[in-house]
């Protein structure tokens, strides 16, 4: 094309991983190639208003700060409300409209952004996006879909059970029957319950009766590792389970393993790539959110101390995950590696992860070649190649 391509910028949003949204823009309008493209900032404040202009992700990591949400649509307009979601919607169609981007890189984490919600907006409006299309940011968001994907396609993932929240807080309705899907391996016995346990009990020793601890409880649908538990008894285990449900309906209860915890980045559309692989050694118990965000003793390693067989076994199931799940674009598959037996199991597919400089996704592909604005051109391009017409 003989014009600057017109690259809108999406960021913000209303899920929990907001403030860590705002950090992966930070880093990426710091480094995309102004000469090349010509750059819309657009910010979704947490309530779910957009606005857009260069001033957008201060003032929305300003807020953010201080615990104000206060950001309009168009300046002079009011914020729409909560409820008010046929007119947020019609703002945010229209500030697509008017901002007339050739290309979006969403760079939106966690719910109502990387779970093919804002993907579907983009698809309405025809607009070319970076990343997997609706259907593969949708399972690949939700644990439970994603493992099912897995296990159909002969991938190795931990047993795992699922848990309603409605059932777990007593909600009228909800059957004990229907508030834990057991996803086991065949075999495993149930115990005999008691008339006079209470539900929560139930709850409890269905999960006991199939696993031993320690345990991980996760929210099905949220990434950063927020809400997420690890579990040595009973006790913790309601408390990991109440957590859980603050930010989901569905919650995961799986085994823990003494594993290394393994990264792989996948890159491409119809012949996607797979990165040297990454191993990530949190000096807390388990990666969780501060390890990732605010930690600076956590170890990235990269490249992995793995031997080339293994290495590749790693790379064909990034790859083959990566395929199941139809995504596009980017995806960064995470592993856990069991100690002593280097038996593979997929954690999970993060089909936006975390996109600073200094995070893992962008670090793998340095690794293997490829710098921090190439990556964000290589992105671009599969994204016009995939749904702008192959125009690049």
């Amino acid at each position: 094309m003989d014009r600057r391509l017109r690259i809108g910028v999406i960021f913000g949003g209303t899920s929990g991983e907001h403030d860590i949204s705002l950090l992966t823009a930070r880093g990426v309008l710091g480094a995309i190639d102004t000469a090349r493209y010509d750059i819309v900032p657009i910010g979704i404040s947490k309530s779910g208003a957009w606005a857009v202009g260069d001033e957008v992700l201060d003032r929305l990591t300003w807020e953010s700060k201080t615990a104000r949400d206060e950001v309009t649509t168009v300046p002079g307009d009011k914020q729409p409300s909560s409820a008010d979601t046929i007119g947020a919607m019609a703002k945010a169609l229209n500030l697509l409209s008017s901002a007339g981007v050739d290309a979006v890189f969403p760079l939106l984490h966690g719910p109502m952004g990387e779970d093919g919600t804002l993907q579907g907006l983009l698809e309405f409006c025809g607009v070319p996006y970076v990343g997997c299309g609706v259907a593969a940011s949708a399972v690949a968001m939700d644990k439970g879909l994603a493992k099912d994907v897995f296990r159909s396609n002969s991938i190795p993932t931990l047993p795992w059970i699922m848990v309603q929240r409605g059932g777990w807080q007593g909600k009228r309705g909800n059957k004990q029957s229907e508030s834990v899907e057991r996803q086991t391996e065949p075999g495993k016995k149930r115990s005999q319950r008691g008339k006079a346990q209470s539900r929560r009990e139930r709850i409890l020793e269905d999960i006991e009766s199939s696993f031993s601890y320690p345990l991980f409880v996760k929210p099905a649908n949220l990434g950063s590792s927020v809400g997420i538990s690890k579990v040595g008894n009973r006790e913790e285990l309601a408390a990991g389970l109440d957590l859980a449900a603050r930010y989901d309906e569905r919650l995961l209860v799986e085994p823990g393993i003494d594993a290394r915890e393994i990264e792989i980045a996948i890159l491409g559309n119809s012949d996607p790539q797979a990165s040297v692989p990454g191993e990530i050694r949190p000096h807390r118990d388990f990666y969780d959110y501060k390890a990732k965000y605010f930690d600076d003793a956590t170890e990235l390693i990269i490249p992995a101390a793995l031997d080339d067989s293994l290495t590749r076994e790693l790379q064909a199931l990034a790859v083959k995950s990566f395929e199941a799940l139809a995504c596009s674009g980017i995806a960064r598959v995470d592993f856990l590696l069991e100690r002593g037996t280097d038996k593979a199991y997929i954690s999970e597919v993060n089909t936006m992860p975390g996109f600073t400089e200094s995070s893992m996704y962008p670090r793998l592909w340095e690794a293997s070649g490829i710098s921090y604005r190439q990556l964000i051109d290589r992105l671009l391009e599969l994204a016009l190649e995939l749904r702008g017409g192959g125009v690049v």
